[in-house]
């Protein structure tokens, strides 16, 4: 049952960091083409690059998550110091012991919310500045054995500043159903946040 909510949530996955990306105007709308997810329109990469870059990491999280080890996927946009300006977060908890079947109809209709509310939510986030750059980061919730999974040797430990102060939260959308929560929030420095 993990496995089918696993595959499910980082399918959702692609088409909300792809929607993220979209949202910030990181690159023009001509990099994007419009498709049907869930029965609603969303945007596809067109880059075959930018497409396999999340495509590749999401997929990457598909073991992980279905082991239950990661905790969050964030999008982050740096600043030219390398430092986090914005950070798109989705708080992910699997159930793994859940034993009934995975209504993926309901699933899906509770994660085409997100997306729904992504799509309106460009005004409480803020414009980046002239030159910065973004990744996909995962959080785990422990680390995996490096010698226990070749899946492990794909990903690196993230050498990104934090923020010395906690962030200002901007709550999006949230779901808590079996066997799948997930919470998506938007986080920024708080306002007593030493400058660069």
């Amino acid at each position: 049952m993990a496995g089918e909510t696993a595959r499910i949530l980082v399918e959702f996955l692609e088409v909300a960091i792809t929607s993220i990306v979209f949202l910030k105007g990181v690159y023009p709308s001509g990099a994007f083409e419009r498709r049907r997810y869930m029965n609603m329109v969303v945007q596809r990469a067109r880059h075959p690059q930018l497409r396999d870059y999340i495509h590749s990491t999401v997929f990457g999280l598909l073991p992980f998550i279905q082991k239950g080890m990661v905790e969050r996927v964030a999008v982050i946009f740096f600043n030219t110091d390398g430092i986090p300006v914005e950070r798109f977060v989705f708080k992910l908890a699997v159930n793994l012991s859940y034993g009934s079947k995975v209504e993926e109809a309901d699933l899906e209709f509770s994660l085409r919310s997100f997306l729904i509310k992504l799509s309106v939510s460009e005004s409480l986030t803020k414009v980046l500045p002239h030159d910065y750059r973004w990744e996909i980061t995962a959080y785990f919730r422990s680390l995996p054995e490096a010698s226990a999974n070749k899946d492990v040797e794909q990903w690196i430990p993230t050498d990104t500043r934090q923020w010395e102060q906690p962030p200002l939260l901007t709550p999006i959308k949230s779901m808590s159903s079996e066997p799948l929560c997930v919470q998506l929030y938007i986080e920024h420095p708080s306002l007593s946040e030493p400058k660069p």
